[in-house]
């Protein structure tokens, strides 16, 4: 796990490698290990390493081929590079033991297909230097971020945006349509990016730079992707197959030459990495579980006994509100980009890796893959609704807003909203569902929100449109909204502001392309995530399976009208920076929070907050 910068066509660019030194720099949070530099007259590479295979310097990089042609920067891991590397045995000679010397082999037996015999999350720049072309790959699902920007001939990339920042060659200026986006779903979905001049490459592309230009091509797509194996395959036998998969995926995954670990917070997913990797283990494992003072919010029940069972080396990090307080700067000055989670991982990423673990594995992606939101029951129930389209659409919007008038809450609001629709059905109703504030909130805030395209909305009509199962419709729906956006953003940005590399088993592409070929009857038969307990069998204490769902989530509420108020005060004063953002209004909303109104809640203000805190760090503008 590292950070990669670059900066193809150097024509116009004065001292390339020292801008690349400074955007190295940038990201030093990334790769403590080792910082490299190569280029020549047509290309700059950085790098900033974490070794994690092959913690030997042949390993550093910019690396090279062989015959001087190719050169590499890379992040993430290639997780079967040991297999890879005995079919690549007769066509390339090793002189490491590293993963990403099985790039290279790969690339110059197999060229862009190389991807294709990949399990792993990646991103990596690939300079062809007798052909001058770059070859920027990102993985499947969008594990490792990846960034890029176009300034003349010249496109500057870098792992993180703070990398570009520091080139000094985009502005700071921010994208109006992106702020009505992350003021709608505390996130910008991808391919932009908050700033004007900023983009990410998609998951599952290949971004080819040459002199005539570029060519963005997608390899990979849950859209595409889907196995129908599972349709020839009974329900034991679709069992046993995750199970197999499941495995394989955890055992890949615990390669390393450092010491490692798991986050482990007592819920089925994370309970379920943790039992799988101490079947492989011969030694015992060691998890992380962050506990609370608060009981309401503390789950160290449930991780005591998922540690206990499985032989564990159980660290329990425990926060008050005073700690938290201390954190919270921080948190938000790691922040890459401005996202309403992930001060969670950034406080157990920070005490785990002073334990001297390097890496951890996670059971994000759990809830999105097997249907555990109640989201999909919601979606699944939506349908029974159909029979309100046929009342008259201003009789309906009456309802509604009678009912945001009799109980005021974040329920009736979005209720409302949902009788405002035109057509009863997951395409349309979904996105409401994750949004933080309405359009009608918004708009006092933003007032041209009307006129901006909702991202998730667009995301959303592509999956439904797909011939499958409802359920595996909704999955893709989260996977390409907000697990990509908030969860994986924010579990790569606030890990490795620690340098700690977070890997996760259940977004295998294997595994996820199987799993959305299920059936609904076999994935969702009477409850959430039945499909993946019925694979696991008795892995799992029948405390943990029945337990009450908590979420890994802080007392927010309680510190934020707290020992967080003026924290919190600062951040909102920070979008004044923002010229297209009402100011009076945003303190109109802190108002209502303060007074404990249910309509603006915590997560309605904490996105502001984080924004106005990113906006006023990086000096950015609108």
């Amino acid at each position: 796990m590292c950070g990669i910068n670059a900066i193809i066509g150097l024509k116009g660019i004065n001292n390339p490698q020292q801008i690349v030194a400074k955007m190295n720099t940038a990201i030093s949070h990334r790769g403590p290990d080792a910082d490299g530099i190569w280029g020549d007259e047509y290309c700059t590479l950085g790098h900033r390493r974490l070794s994690i295979i092959d913690t030997s310097p042949a390993g550093n990089q910019p690396f090279h081929s062989p015959c001087g042609r190719y050169h590499l920067v890379f992040n993430g891991e290639i997780y079967n590079y040991k297999e890879l590397a005995l079919e690549l045995a007769s066509h390339f000679q090793f002189k490491t033991l590293s993963d990403t010397e099985v790039i290279i082999a790969a690339f110059m037996h197999w060229g862009e297909n190389c991807v294709d015999h990949f399990i792993g999350m990646f991103a990596f720049v690939l300079w062809d230097s007798q052909h001058q072309i770059a070859y920027v790959f990102r993985d499947r699902l969008g594990v490792k971020p990846l960034y890029l920007a176009q300034k003349g001939n010249s496109v500057i990339i870098s792992s993180e945006v703070r990398g570009i920042l520091a080139s000094d060659l985009v502005s700071k200026e921010l994208r109006p349509h992106s702020i009505a986006d992350f003021l709608r779903y505390q996130t910008v979905h991808q391919p932009n990016t908050i700033l004007k001049e900023v983009n990410a490459l998609a998951p599952g592309h290949l971004l080819k730079i040459q002199s005539g230009g570029l060519r963005d091509t997608c390899y990979w797509s849950l859209y595409n992707n889907v196995s129908s194996e599972p349709s020839q395959m009974s329900p034991q036998e679709i069992h046993q197959r995750i199970y197999d998969l499941l495995l394989s995926s955890v055992e890949l995954r615990m390669r390393a030459d450092v010491p490692f670990g798991a986050f482990l917070s007592g819920g089925i997913d994370s309970s379920i990495i943790v039992g799988l990797m101490s079947r492989i283990s011969e030694r015992p494992v060691e998890t992380f579980a962050v506990t609370f003072d608060e009981k309401e919010f503390d789950e160290s029940k449930y991780s005591s006994m998922v540690a206990k069972k499985f032989g564990t080396n159980h660290h329990e990090i425990r926060l008050s509100a005073k700690h938290f307080l201390d954190e919270v700067p921080d948190a938000l000055n790691a922040l890459d980009h401005p996202s309403g989670d992930g001060s969670n991982t950034y406080v157990v990423s920070e005490v785990t890796r002073k334990q001297g673990v390097k890496m951890a594995l996670s059971g994000l992606g759990g809830d999105e893959l097997f249907a555990g939101y109640d989201v999909f029951r919601r979606m699944s129930a939506i349908r029974k609704l159909r029979s309100l389209e046929l009342m008259p659409l201003a009789m309906r919007r009456l309802s509604g807003n009678a009912m945001r008038s009799l109980w005021p809450s974040v329920r009736s609001e979005k209720i409302a909203n949902l009788f405002e629709l035109k057509k009863f059905s997951a395409e349309f109703a979904y996105p409401i569902t994750r949004r933080v504030l309405t359009d009608r909130q918004i708009i006092k805030l933003f007032p041209p929100i009307h006129l901006v395209p909702d991202a998730l909305a667009n995301i959303t009509s592509d999956a439904m449109n797909l011939s499958l199962p409802l359920l595996s419709k909704i999955s893709i729906a989260e996977m390409n909204g907000y697990m990509l956006h908030v969860l994986l953003r924010d579990a790569d940005q606030m890990s490795m502001a620690h340098a700690l590399e977070v890997r996760v088993p259940f977004l295998d592409h294997r595994l996820v392309e199987f799993v959305l070929g299920v059936n609904d009857t076999i994935k969702f038969p009477s409850t959430p995530k039945k499909l993946l307990l019925d694979a696991v069998g008795d892995l799992l204490p029948h405390e943990v399976v029945h337990r009450p769902k908590m979420g890994f989530t802080f007392p927010w509420p309680i510190w934020m009208r707290g020992e967080l108020r003026g924290f919190c005060e600062e951040g909102l004063q920070g979008l004044t920076a923002l010229s297209v953002i009402r100011h009076h209004e945003v303190i109109q909303m802190w108002k209502l929070f303060l007074s404990g109104s249910k309509v603006i809640t915590w997560s309605r203000i904490w996105p502001m907050v984080v924004l106005g805190h990113w906006v006023k760090k990086q000096g950015a503008y609108a």
